[in-house]
């Protein structure tokens, strides 16, 4: 597919996991793209544009999109990964966590579109994703105030959808499931039992596996592609049904 042909887009947390697998999706469609991350490794290499940035400040964010412009010359479409995770019921985190994961998680997304915003406005094409997740949607242990963060990233995405469709933006976002993804595995090498962790999520999902990187990219392509220009609004499901069917 080419798709993406002349196009230029910019993934954050794009260095790894869901985001890298995006990244690789839109260049191998055709997109010019531009990775923003806090650290890179090899799996971010073959985009176009590696730029340093931390979603969580302000000056970094404006500053990355100020890179990406004067490199690229525009901004097509915007994928807001980026994103941190917390375990614990609300006794666990403090408030310096909460400040934290919200900051990422949430007015990181505010802050980068932001930015972006007056190079989308020149879009014929424009298309902002967001990544969200199932946890905005249904209750799990030990996860509360990332899903706090979620839920608002849901919300917030049907916000932005409304705020831009007259001025030719469409925003979704793409619920995944569990994801087989460096930071699920990090959860798993901290558990006192990691095969037994693994097992317990693999088993919440109905279709008794992870969700791969590679799967939650094609959505997000999905959803961003100039093929899909009657889709906005919409929050597309990647979770093995975990959200909506029962099998047992």
């Amino acid at each position: 597919m080419n798709d993406f042909d002349g196009l230029v887009a910019v993934v954050t947390g794009g260095a790894s996991g869901i985001g890298a697998a995006t990244a690789t999706q839109l260049r191998d469609r055709g997109a010019s793209v531009a990775v923003l991350d806090r650290a890179y490794s090899a799996v971010s290499r073959g985009v176009t544009l590696d730029v340093p940035c931390d979603v969580a400040d302000r000056h970094s964010t404006d500053a990355a999109i100020d890179i990406v412009g004067n490199a690229l010359g525009a901004i097509d479409i915007l994928i807001n990964n980026a994103g941190i995770g917390a375990s614990g019921d609300v006794s666990q985190n403090d408030d310096d966590e909460w400040h934290r994961v919200l900051s990422v998680n949430v007015i990181g997304i505010a802050r980068i579109t932001r930015a972006a915003l007056p190079l989308l406005l020149k879009s014929s094409h424009a298309s902002i994703v967001n990544t969200c997740s199932v946890l905005a949607d249904i209750g799990v242990p030990q996860r509360a105030l990332y899903s706090a963060s979620k839920g608002a990233v849901r919300s917030l995405t049907l916000a932005m959808a409304a705020d831009f469709i007259k001025q030719g933006i469409r925003v979704n976002a793409v619920t995944p499931g569990t994801a087989d993804t460096p930071w699920v595995q990090r959860l798993l090498d901290q558990a006192p039992d990691a095969e037994a962790a693994a097992t317990a999520l693999r088993a919440r999902q109905p279709m008794g596996r992870l969700v791969t990187a590679d799967e939650i990219a094609f959505a997000i392509a999905y959803l961003a592609s100039p093929l899909s220009a009657a889709t906005t609004g919409t929050l597309l499901a990647v979770d093995g049904g975990m959200a909506s069917i029962r099998v047992g």
